[in-house]
């Protein structure tokens, strides 16, 4: 049995296999994940698992370069927003209008759709190097 904080088999792997740059997102219940892109779908009901239990989980297995997430979520969920700066620490984190995020959510690996009903709580995580 793997001993490392992240069980989710499909999860593991896909990070384990994400090369630099890739990109990964992390999404609330309502993010569209557009066709053709892969959902790794965590939600079990309204706030399960949360947000920030899956990027909790996530940024222990995952060598993050930088982040992007949707400019209203400053706005329409000030403290997710926060929680989401202090859990980055110091990993870059840009962030752009919802529609720009929604098209960018559309390159990635996949989309790791959470149970998370707090509105713009999204993150895309670009895949960094260890050495």
């Amino acid at each position: 049995m793997k001993k490392t904080t992240l069980l989710h088999g499909e999860l593991s792997h896909l990070i384990a296999t994400l090369g630099h740059g890739d990109a990964l997102v992390i999404a609330d219940a309502g993010l569209p994940v557009p066709p053709g892109t892969r959902c790794i779908d965590l939600a079990l009901m309204r706030g399960v698992p949360s947000f920030d239990q899956v990027l909790q989980a996530v940024l222990a297995e995952m060598q993050v370069e930088r982040a992007t997430c949707a400019l209203e979520m400053e706005a329409n969920s000030p403290q997710a927003a926060a929680r989401l700066a202090d859990q980055l620490g110091a990993t870059p984190l840009t962030a752009v209008p919802h529609t720009d995020f929604k098209r960018l959510s559309a390159t990635a690996r996949a989309i790791v759709r959470t149970g998370e009903f707090t509105p713009y709580a999204n993150v895309i995580l670009y895949s960094g190097v260890v050495f």
